[in-house]
């Protein structure tokens, strides 16, 4: 067994090939992260975009250790099924948590788990783009776990709140996974196995999925540059 660093802890790929006395969990970790980046305020930290992309390429690794599905295109979809009902239920989690404790949240000071800015840009972010910023943040790092929550604080009508959360839940799961999984395909029969380039993947998806909340951060309005 290779010797831990926690430099791992950055790499999605080490959550999907994770194993236990012989046993590859990856699957049962993947859904977790996702719960938790979805459902937990300390999840904000977590993989999410890279994570899916690279279950979507390690699909058939991971749903072989569950039930062996012949069929591609169904192992595909039961994955990034269980993936979006995952998220679903860690934004359930999160609204939940809000509608309770919003008050005490707004109080709460900085910890490492928990920064009090992020929930601010989260709720400005919410105020902007109202009940759409629930699909909007479901492709965005930081803004993915805090918009529940602000969804819950606001007191979002639960119904509305339910048709955004499986909406964008299920975009996410579906469209990252099934890219990861066709992509590579494709990639593989010209002789480029991606698995080999993962560092490079993940490097991309971060650049890809930040750049918006980075441009948010550090955009300032007129009246601000003065």
């Amino acid at each position: 067994m290779n010797n831990f660093e926690w430099t791992q802890l950055l790499n999605p790929e080490f959550y999907i090939t994770l194993s236990v006395g012989g046993f590859q969990i990856g699957l049962f970790i993947v859904l977790f992260i996702v719960f938790a980046e979805t459902g937990l305020f300390a999840g904000f930290f977590l993989p999410g975009d890279s994570l899916l992309f690279l279950a979507g390429i390690y699909s058939r690794d991971l749903v072989e250790n569950v039930a062996s599905i012949p069929n591609d295109f169904i192992n595909v979809f039961l994955l990034a099924t269980a993936v979006a009902v995952m998220g679903v239920l860690g934004n359930m989690t999160g609204y939940w948590f809000g509608a309770k404790s919003g008050y005490y949240l707004f109080k709460k000071e900085d910890t490492f788990w928990f920064k009090k800015k992020y929930l601010l840009q989260s709720k400005d972010f919410f105020e902007k783009y109202g009940g759409k910023a629930i699909i909007y943040a479901r492709f965005l790092p930081i803004f993915r776990t805090f918009a529940p929550i602000v969804a819950g604080i606001v007191s979002m009508d639960r119904k509305k709140f339910m048709f955004y959360n499986i909406l964008s839940s299920f975009l996410w799961s579906f469209i990252l996974i099934f890219a990861g999984h066709y992509l590579y395909g494709i990639f593989l029969k010209q002789g480029i196995d991606l698995k080999k380039h993962i560092e490079y993947i993940i490097i991309i998806i971060v650049i890809i999925s930040t750049f918006p909340v980075l441009v948010k951060l550090f955009k300032k309005t007129p009246k601000e540059q003065i």
